[in-house]
């Protein structure tokens, strides 16, 4: 077993909710007054992470948490639409079978991620550290380590954003970068994560 504890992050990881999120995002923008995403240009802010996307757009920072709470509380109402990547089932059995413990970190709500996981794959996950922190997902990530026991040299962060990166190497665990999220694969490489994998089912691996 290459890692004892696999812990995910949500959105752009397991659950494809990125299509969501383009969808909403000029009502947002509406609301809250800063600048609307050109449909066509959508995919280009795929290479950007969160802090260039507001500069873009003109979100000051103080907004985004209600931004964020705004878009969570659409994403509830609309749980039922969003979708699990393909074979997002049979690679959490796969790994849980395997030994090893599985935990997902998120700035989602648990009831989002809880929701659109569906009863199975929910117990299959030891721990949930999701909704918005100001101290952002590194503490959240020490959380999981302290409450499952397994040290950071045999854990393993999985995600989509260099922000989730950034938190991983805070905690000393090692990150897996996955080629199909909100972020691109190309600015992920840039920060030489410790795994790469171009499908969900390449994640059985780690088992």
């Amino acid at each position: 077993m290459k890692y004892r504890l696999a812990i995910f992050d949500f959105d752009g990881t397991l659950a494809d909710s990125f299509p969501f999120f383009i969808r909403v995002f000029n009502q947002l923008a509406e609301q809250y007054g800063f600048n609307g995403i050109e449909p066509d240009l959508a995919p280009t802010y795929r290479s950007y992470d969160a802090r260039q996307i507001m500069e873009r757009v003109g979100m000051p920072a103080w907004k985004l948490p209600l931004v964020a709470k705004s878009f969570i509380s659409l994403m509830r109402q609309n749980a039922s639409s969003i979708p699990l990547f393909e074979h997002t089932d049979e690679m959490l059995l796969h790994l849980a079978n395997n030994g090893v413990t599985l935990a997902i970190v998120s700035s989602n709500s648990y009831d989002n991620v809880s929701q659109i996981l569906g009863p199975a794959n929910k117990r299959l996950i030891s721990q949930f550290e999701c909704g918005m922190s100001i101290f952002g997902k590194s503490i959240r990530i020490r959380k999981v380590l302290k409450k499952t026991g397994v040290p950071s040299s045999e854990a393993i962060y999985i995600g989509d954003q260099v922000t989730d990166l950034e938190a991983a190497r805070k905690e000393n665990v090692a990150f897996g970068a996955v080629s199909w999220g909100y972020g691109t694969i190309e600015s992920l490489r840039e920060h030489f994560p410790e795994e790469e994998f171009d499908s969900v089912s390449a994640i059985k691996r780690i088992a």
